[in-house]
């Protein structure tokens, strides 16, 4: 692999680790040094492994760099005399070029479990909280936030800006959180990881269907949260069921031109049965207590759709999902999916009945939904919504997908 491809993957997974740890150290306050500190780090990689190559081991290397960087900002920089000294364990001189940087394992574990839940902080809004994490703990670019919460770039600009003006207004402090913060924040910070996943499953702002890094990392934070006894809850379980579920498939979902291949087309073979096997695992974690979550509801969905036989009881099941997950938590998508669950349980027309109460104007798979649904009862009808749902659609992937449906009621249309 080279450098231009090897480290923006990097970048991915340690960038976070590293501000983490150094944010850990400085204090809240002082967090765009600390990412000033890591960007740094990346930046004299790119320059580097340009000329002199890749190094043996990657990752150790940019640990390294970054250590030798923070020392030297601590040794030349008189603000942190001032402003961080208390926040050093022990009050270790900070002209001591042997202060602890610990880039160990076990450390960027509990500084990201203190970072997660300090950025999660009620001071802030919920939606400050999640942008604010998605950019400083999974790495990721205001387009991909706006995009997420189907935002404009520069509201979502504006809210992380505030968002960490608020963190140092209130002095917060990164430390593992108590109990009682663990039982305020855990919504949050499971929310924020799902959505991480759902970028890297569907990421429009890439103009891609699938990007496995960010899906990866999602998977990484939750088993973080799962090692930990205090975070160790059925939600959390049930939020690792549904990402072994869904990424299971991931071989089978594009093929090599990374064209979509739908659910009924998937070489059932290229499904991964060990993450499947996990996956069943981490439902059964996620049985114990009386929560019920979004995401205990999304991971029997995702569960039954690894049984590829078609059935009455497997479509049963997943309805029945569905009615609870828009009672529990409403969402126009899964509103949408559950019309095609119907679909295969009561017939066609009813769930054509059901789609278009939705109207959901701005939505392709919406249209697409009804194309399907009509293909076969009104090709006329099905080729109106096909056609509107090429104008919406924004990815290649979904407009090369939505085009192979045209093609095909035309060519249907012209045998006629």
């Amino acid at each position: 692999m080279e450098h231009r491809e090897l480290i923006p993957n990097l970048f991915r997974t340690e960038y976070q680790k590293i501000v983490s740890v150094l944010c850990s150290l400085f204090g809240i306050h002082l967090i765009e040094i600390a990412e000033d500190i890591v960007s740094d780090t990346f930046l004299t990689a790119s320059e580097t492994w340009a000329i002199k190559g890749i190094p043996e081991n990657p990752t150790a290397w940019l640990y390294t760099v970054a250590k030798n960087k923070t020392k030297n900002h601590l040794k030349r920089n008189n603000v942190f005399e001032t402003k961080i000294v208390s926040e050093i364990k022990h009050n270790t001189p900070l002209n001591n070029p042997e202060i602890d940087i610990d880039l160990s394992d076990q450390n960027i574990a509990d500084s990201q479990l203190a970072m997660i839940f300090t950025v999660c902080n009620p001071c802030n809004s919920e939606e400050a909280q999640i942008a604010l994490a998605l950019n400083l703990l999974c790495g990721f670019g205001i387009n991909e936030i706006s995009d997420a919460f189907l935002s404009n770039k520069e509201v979502i600009y504006k809210r992380i800006n505030r968002a960490k003006e608020k963190l140092k207004e209130e002095n917060i402090k990164i430390q593992n959180p108590s109990n009682s913060e663990i039982k305020d924040r855990m919504k949050t910070v499971l929310k924020t990881i799902y959505l991480l996943y759902s970028e890297g499953y569907y990421s429009i702002s890439q103009n891609t269907t699938l990007r496995k890094d960010l899906c990866t990392e999602a998977m990484r934070l939750t088993y973080l949260l799962i090692q930990n006894e205090s975070t160790n809850l059925p939600q959390t379980n049930a939020l690792m069921a549904l990402m072994c579920f869904h990424s299971s498939r991931f071989d089978a979902r594009t093929g090599s031109n990374g064209e979509i291949i739908l659910y009924e087309d998937q070489d059932q073979s290229l499904w991964n049965q060990e993450l499947i096997d996990k996956g069943t695992y981490f439902l059964s974690q996620s049985s114990t207590g009386n929560t019920l979550s979004k995401y205990h509801l999304e991971a029997g969905i995702a569960y039954w759709h690894t049984i590829k036989t078609e059935t009455t009881e497997k479509w049963e099941n997943i309805l029945e999902l569905y009615n609870n997950l828009i009672i529990l938590e409403y969402s126009p998508i899964a509103a949408l999916n559950r019309t095609y669950a119907l679909s295969k349980v009561k017939g066609k027309e009813e769930a054509i009945r059901e789609a278009e109460k939705l109207n959901l104007q701005d939505n392709h798979f919406y249209f697409s939904l009804l194309g399907n649904l009509y293909s076969e009862m009104n090709s006329k009808k099905a080729l109106q919504h096909f056609k509107t749902a090429l104008g919406l659609a924004k990815t290649t992937a979904d407009k090369n997908i939505i085009s192979k449906n045209i093609a095909q009621l035309q060519l249907k249309q012209d045998q006629l």
